[in-house]
């Protein structure tokens, strides 16, 4: 009788079968064979493995044409992977993975006739990102040698792998997977078995969101994966990156995490369901949230849906002059960008000595620009020369722009917008930079809520691309079309959205961070892996950590709780880890200490 697999140490895994070669399939047959390993790959579909071969052949050849591989290691790559349509070539394997359809029968039905196939002592591993590795592992006559390998699409190119365990599962067959995937250049991520594991799980959330946010008509496709490439510096938009996934998947994944958390921000939006039943699963059907050129294409053509370029709509606002109240980083940023773009700033403070020192902020960035050949010194100095300060909200007496981004408290903003109305011209636009607040409340705090609205811009305010703006149900439609006419003049992307907490991008955002924070509270990942996991799995510029320690733990719980506040959604309370930290005064890099310790400056 041969030992059991928890007793022995497994020699490395050089042949390895792949049982199912679509899209995720091939492409780890593609990084098996490149890293050394035999590989074995099956499907039932005859059409399915000649495909494969020609996907491997194509993809090796661009590799020649770029000099990451020579013409030798070409044919010798491919030499290292041999289709079949009989399960039972997978005999010799040491590994295999299957990446078959996300069906608990189906894939039960493989770990069942493999059962009866492969040595004791071979490694099954199940790519699924969405079922119980555990339920697959009981099924088997070995459920001590079954894992979970989850790879991220495309396989070659990114990094991650999930390496999962179910509590069956043997330590050897652990180490085995882990030392394989180190070598095929991979960053190994450990996790428990839970729906989503640590990637997915953060990520489908999020998707989710975004297509409820789509769903309610709170914001168009457009805007809304505008919002989440340039405000937070993500690859793809969510509804994009929802059409490339395939909407059906997305709908089997938060089925499945549902299930387990019965928490509402996983219960899928309807028109998951609605697309899925269409067959309008994204670009591999060619139309989902958008319409493509042809079924797998990623090219996006026109559709009904598709925002008119120059359309006929409301005459803006002459806007020459703009008046920045506020002296910190964002207001002395925000009037940066308007001098830049050429329009005269009255930069007004509660003080002449703390409009100067935003003033002078404005010239140490316009130094560095110029020190690094970005602005001549005479164009710096020329954008300085624009900008006026002032120790009192008087001098916005003849500005067309008003813009204000002082403390984020109602009441400030509230007393400040009585103060614009009695200063300001008829006429003129009154814009608030809330991130969080109400819009229609300082709106109210004026005799002509018709001119106020919101542009809320990101930081740092000039490099940031976009501009949320804000309308609420008194903002005129002229006033609307100022501002936008003014973002373009200034090159920001705007997006319009209506006046409801969090926006699109905070609303978005703080979730996925919220529910990073509960993985690490329930002890079902560390700190750093999440943060890997996001960055590799995900193409994040910061993993969630990292970013909550930028933007600071007390901002990021005010945002929490009026997301709770507004949506009255228990899924949305604040992670009472985000709590303790806060209370405790660890509030990130700004205190030294938040999720991570940094060295005091």
């Amino acid at each position: 009788m041969a030992a059991p697999l928890s007793d022995t140490p497994l020699s490395p895994l050089q042949t390895i079968a792949v049982i199912g070669l679509g899209t995720m399939g091939s492409g780890i047959a593609e990084v098996l064979a490149t890293a050394g390993r035999d590989v074995i790959g099956v499907d039932i579909s005859e059409a399915q493995t000649a495909r494969a071969v020609a996907a491997l052949e194509s993809s090796t050849a661009r590799s020649v044409q770029r000099g990451r591989l020579t013409e030798q290691q070409r044919t010798d790559v491919l030499a290292r992977v041999r289709v079949s349509t009989d399960l039972r070539t997978a005999a010799d394997a040491d590994l295999v993975i299957e990446v078959a359809p996300e069906s608990y029968e189906v894939k039960q039905q493989i770990f069942r006739e493999l059962d009866g196939i492969v040595r004791p002592g071979t490694v099954l591993a199940t790519g699924t990102n969405a079922l119980s590795v555990t339920r697959l592992a009981a099924d088997s006559a070995h459920p001590e040698r079954v894992l979970g390998l989850h790879f991220f699409n495309p396989a070659p190119a990114m990094k991650l792998v999930e390496v999962v365990s179910s509590v069956l599962t043997a330590p050897a067959a652990v180490s085995a997977v882990t030392d394989l995937a180190l070598d095929l250049g991979k960053e190994p991520v450990a996790v428990g078995d839970r729906p989503g594991f640590v990637a997915d799980g953060l990520l489908f959330g999020y998707l989710n969101q975004a297509a409820a946010m789509y769903e309610a008509r709170y914001a168009s496709r457009e805007d809304i994966d505008a919002a989440m490439r340039l405000g937070c510096g993500l690859p793809m938009g969510p509804l994009a990156l929802l059409d490339l996934i395939g909407v059906d998947t997305a709908r089997t994944v938060l089925e499945a995490m549902y299930a387990e958390s019965h928490d509402r921000l996983h219960a899928p939006a309807p028109i998951l369901k609605q697309l899925s039943e269409a067959g309008l699963t994204g670009r591999k059907s060619g139309r989902g949230f958008y319409t493509y050129e042809a079924p797998g294409s990623a090219t996006v053509v026109p559709d009904a849906l598709t925002p008119l370029s120059g359309g006929a709509g409301a005459v803006g606002r002459t806007v020459a002059s703009v008046g920045v109240a506020g002296s910190g980083t964002m207001a002395s940023g925000i009037a940066e960008v308007f001098a830049k773009a050429g329009y005269d700033v009255v930069l007004a403070a509660r003080s002449e000595e703390k409009a100067q020192t935003a003033k002078a902020r404005i010239g140490k960035s316009l130094s560095r620009s110029v020190d690094k050949g970005r602005l001549t010194a005479e164009a710096a100095a020329q954008i300085l020369d624009r900008i006026t300060p002032a120790g009192s909200y008087d001098a916005f007496a003849d500005v067309d722009l008003a813009l204000e981004a002082v403390a984020e408290d109602l009441e400030v903003k509230q007393q400040l917008f009585a103060t614009l109305d009695k200063v300001c011209k008829p006429g003129a636009v009154l814009a608030t930079t809330t991130s969080s607040l109400p819009v229609v409340a300082c709106a109210r705090a004026t005799s002509r809520p018709q001119d106020v609205i919101g542009m809320h811009f990101f930081n740092p305010a000039p490099a940031m691309k976009l501009v949320e703006v804000v309308r609420t149900v008194l903002t005129a439609e002229d006033v609307h079309a100022t501002v936008r006419e003014v973002c373009a003049r200034i090159k920001k992307h705007a997006v319009d959205c209506g006046d409801r907490a969090g926006f699109i991008v905070n609303a978005l955002l703080f979730p996925y961070l919220n529910n990073a924070i509960k993985m690490v509270q329930e002890h079902y990942a560390t700190l750093d892996d999440i943060d890997a996991a996001m960055k590799l799995g995900g193409g994040y510029p910061m993993g969630p950590f990292e970013l909550l320690d930028v933007v600071g733990l007390d901002v990021s719980l005010a945002i929490e709780k009026v997301l709770h506040r507004e949506f009255r959604d228990p899924g949305l309370a604040p992670a009472p880890l985000l709590e303790h930290l806060v209370a405790a005064g660890c509030l990130g890099r700004k205190t030294g200490r938040g999720f991570r310790e940094y060295a005091r400056r």
